[in-house]
């Protein structure tokens, strides 16, 4: 049964707090400015409202787990802070002779709400940003970071044995002698280092007699397991130790969370985890939060981004983010929602070696002043266009693209796209766009965003939705103090809805 907060406080109560609280602090300014009763309203479905027994108010564990976002706190550091520190139980609304919740009622908390539901109170601070007019609704930026699995990830050898032992224990559930009668295929010794291709092959031939002993016995949860040790037997002749990358996705990196998946921010930096990919408001506050398995590209993830900010009305004018979103049918999706899409380009592009793109006319023109105009053929991701030979030939400065009395030029589609959205606030908006880095700094320096503190995805999706929600309550109670900040009206520069 849903509890019900007291929050009229008695005579100690009172002396204590008007005593013992500072007068000026962070949390008393989010006290005063926030109205956390709609995580009681987004909850009371989940609570009976008849039979049990009196549960603990769900905007006092919420609020918990908010200091333990914000203070980057463990859930057993929460309760013991809360028990000993004013300003903490104050900031829940709990009496000084109240009990803590503990720290077990915490991840029940988290188990019972869900991803789902976390994102719900996330989108109740969007709307009340709306509400406050705190949200500029000018200038989207989008950006994604990266999250370190919690998890050690073992050689080959060593994920093919633990996944066996795994799937024995789930066997020795049904069949009480499954250890005894499995016992071959149990090998406890862990190896180290990086194991010979004789020692990976032997590895997989016995996962693959356990597989064939097996299959099909024990029900579907132990063959979801066997499907898994199946695929990480592929590619037998691997000459590492690493399972190689499917058609589909990569191979699990540990039992231990098998949402995790390997990643590479760049050609030499790879890692092991998720990706946050978020939206950011210009005005500084995240509006919307995707989690992503590590080998996800965020480029291709953007227009479902864009979306939620669609489902939410939030309003924009244009969309600002780095050159690995660059690409014809990001801006195309852009364009659709009647956004500007503000975005440099991968590599140099014609148009930055001094070819112009007309759009109206669909012609390029050199840096010397030849037009090339007729003999279009298109290719995949562009257009091939053929300059006059006979100018080409005549001009002092012969450019590389003249060979052989022909000079052709590949002008892709994202840069005949670019050529729309190239204007006078171009470079403004992507230098307002590394704000968003800052914004990742700060959740992963001040509250843990730098490494998983869970296990399993929809866990860590509640890990960066708490997090973003602190960092915008954050936001919020400073715009409220200070006013917002002043930002250009993009309004006049938009491209025509529908």
């Amino acid at each position: 049964m849903i509890g019900k907060q007291n929050k009229n406080a008695n005579f100690f109560d009172s002396y204590v707090f008007d005593n013992l609280l500072p007068e000026k602090h962070i949390l008393l300014d989010i006290k005063k400015e926030i109205d956390f009763s709609f995580v009681e309203e987004e909850l009371k479905d989940l609570y009976d409202t008849k039979n049990g027994r009196p549960a603990y108010p769900p905007e006092v564990l919420f609020k918990m787990l908010f200091l333990e976002f914000y203070y980057n706190l463990s859930d057993v550091e929460v309760v013991k802070q809360c028990q000993v520190n004013i300003l903490y139980r104050y900031f829940i609304d709990l009496s000084i002779d109240e009990e803590i919740p503990d720290d077990t009622t915490l991840v029940v908390f988290r188990k019972r709400c869900g991803s789902e539901r976390f994102e719900r109170l996330f989108n109740q601070i969007i709307e009340t940003c709306k509400r406050k007019n705190l949200l500029s609704e000018k200038l989207k930026i989008a950006d994604a970071t990266i999250i370190e699995g919690d998890v050690s990830v073992p050689n080959r050898v060593n994920l093919l044995r633990q996944g066996r032992k795994i799937a024995i224990k789930k066997i020795a559930k049904v069949e009480r002698n499954a250890y005894d009668n499995f016992s071959d295929y149990i090998n406890e010794e862990r190896l180290h280092g990086r194991p010979s291709p004789q020692e990976v092959n032997e590895e997989i031939s016995k996962t693959e007699e356990f597989i064939k002993r097996i299959k099909g016995q024990y029900g579907e949860d132990v063959e979801d397991l066997l499907n898994i040790l199946k695929e990480l037997c592929e590619h037998k002749d691997n000459k590492d130790d690493q399972p190689r990358i499917s058609s589909q996705e990569k191979h699990i990196v540990s039992f231990a969370d098998t949402d995790v998946r390997f990643g590479a921010k760049s050609d030499k930096k790879k890692f092991v985890g998720y990706k946050a990919h978020i939206c950011m408001d210009e005005s500084g506050i995240i509006t919307s939060v995707n989690l992503l398995h590590g080998q996800e590209s965020e480029s291709t993830d953007l227009p479902r981004l864009l979306e939620k900010e669609q489902t939410k009305g939030i309003e924009g004018n244009a969309v600002a983010v780095d050159s690995l979103y660059g690409s014809a049918k990001n801006r195309v999706f852009i364009h659709g929602l009647g956004l500007k899409a503000y975005i440099p380009p991968r590599i140099k592009e014609r148009d930055e070696e001094g070819f112009i793109y007309d759009p109206e006319k669909d012609i390029i023109t050199c840096p010397y002043g030849n037009i090339a105009k007729s003999g279009r053929c298109r290719q995949e991701n562009g257009t091939l266009y053929n300059f006059n030979p006979k100018i080409c030939r005549a001009c002092i400065k012969k450019c590389k693209w003249y060979k052989k009395d022909r000079c052709c030029l590949f002008v892709s589609d994202d840069l005949k796209l670019r050529a729309v959205d190239r204007d006078e606030y171009y470079n403004e908006a992507l230098k307002k766009r590394k704000g968003i880095e800052r914004k990742f700094g700060e959740a992963k320096k001040w509250h843990g965003l730098r490494r998983a503190r869970y296990r399993g995805k929809w866990r860590v999706t509640i890990q960066v939705l708490m997090t973003f929600i602190v960092v915008n309550i954050k936001r919020m109670v400073k715009i409220l103090k200070e006013g917002p900040n002043k930002v250009p009206n993009y309004g006049s520069l938009a491209l025509e809805k529908g």
